[in-house]
C-alpha cells in the first residue's frame, strides 16, 4: 500500500499531513510510531490527518496522532498547516474553513503566503475542563514536584495546559520539570507544561514540553493558553506577540467569553509518497 503525504511545519514543530479524503488510511498506533521515528521513517511531531466531516456544514474532520502513536485534541500550529494543505491540495477552494475536532469546532483561514489566522475557540478553565484535580477554579494553582512545588495556571484550548511564569526560557529547567508537570497525577490526561518569560504588556517568550511529544520548537495551544493565563493574570495585554524557538506567533484574546485568535506561517516543506 503506498500513501501519498505532505511534511510541513508551524515554525518548526513539524507534520506528516496526509489526505484521508482521497485515499484510503489505515493507521495504527504502532505504525505512527514507526513513520514518526527520525532515523528510519518520516519524523515528526505530529501526524495530521484530513478526513471527510461528519456532520453537515462543516467542511472537514482533524485529527491529530502523537510520534508515540496516541491520538490528542488539538493542534494549533498543525490548524494553521491543515488549513494551507487543503487549499494547496485543491480539497477546498475556500479560504476560511469549519473544521472538527475532538474537542469542538475551529475555523482556520489561509492568509496566502504561508500564513494562517485560526479561530481556536473560547478557552476553558474550569478544572473539570482541563482536566485538573482541584477543589475550586482559581487564577493559579501550587503543584508539588520532585524538584520542589511550583505554580501554575491550567487553560484548555481542546487540550490541557500548564503554564507556570519563568524569569528566562533559556535557563528554564523545562527537560527536568516539564515531564514531571506533564505526567503530574493532579492531572489525569496528562497536561502541555509552558514556561513563559514576559518581556513587555505584548511580548512573551514561551517553550512548551508537550504532552507525549516531549519539548518541540514552538506549540501554538500552548502559545494561547500562556498568553490568556497571563491576560486573566493582569500581565499581557490583548494582543501579544509570542517568540518561540522556531520562530513568533500573534495571539489576541479579548477577554472571558470571546475566542483566541491565533496567527502565524505554515510552511510545505517537500511532499512524497511511502510504501507501507
Amino acid at each position: 500500500m503506498k500513501l501519498k503525504f505532505s511534511k510541513m511545519h508551524g515554525l518548526g514543530n513539524d507534520f506528516m499531513v496526509i489526505d484521508g479524503v482521497r485515499q484510503a488510511v489505515a493507521l495504527t498506533p504502532e505504525r505512527i510510531r514507526q513513520l514518526g521515528d527520525r532515523q528510519m521513517g518520516i519524523g515528526f511531531d505530529q501526524l495530521l490527518l484530513v478526513e471527510a466531516p461528519r456532520e453537515v456544514g462543516h467542511d472537514f474532520r482533524y485529527r491529530i496522532f502523537n510520534n508515540d502513536g496516541g491520538e490528542v485534541e488539538q493542534c494549533g500550529n498543525g490548524s494553521r498547516c491543515f488549513v494551507k494543505f487543503v487549499c494547496d491540495e485543491g480539497l477546498s477552494d475556500k479560504s476560511g474553513i469549519a473544521v472538527e475536532t475532538a474537542r469542538g469546532v475551529i475555523r482556520p483561514e489561509y492568509l496566502g503566503d504561508g500564513m494562517a489566522r485560526v479561530d481556536m475557540g473560547v478557552p476553558r478553565f474550569a478544572p473539570v475542563d482541563i482536566p485538573f484535580i482541584a477543589e475550586q477554579e482559581a487564577l493559579s494553582y501550587p503543584l508539588e514536584l520532585e524538584d520542589g512545588p511550583c505554580v501554575v495556571s491550567v487553560a484548555s484550548m481542546g487540550n490541557p495546559h500548564a503554564v507556570q511564569l519563568v524569569d528566562d526560557v533559556d535557563t528554564a529547567p523545562v527537560a527536568a520539570i516539564g515531564p514531571q508537570v506533564e505526567s503530574h497525577p493532579r492531572f489525569p490526561e496528562r497536561v502541555n507544561a509552558g514556561f513563559m518569560q514576559i518581556v513587555s504588556r505584548g511580548e512573551v517568550r514561551l517553550r512548551v514540553y508537550e504532552r507525549g511529544a516531549g519539548e518541540t520548537l514552538a506549540c501554538g495551544t500552548g502559545a494561547c493558553a500562556a498568553v490568556v493565563s497571563g491576560i486573566r493574570l493582569g500581565l499581557l495585554d490583548a494582543r501579544v506577540l509570542v517568540h518561540a524557538r522556531g520562530g513568533d506567533m500573534v495571539i489576541e484574546w479579548a477577554g472571558a467569553g470571546c475566542p483566541v485568535i491565533m496567527t502565524g506561517p505554515a510552511v510545505t516543506v517537500f511532499q512524497g509518497e511511502i510504501e507501507l
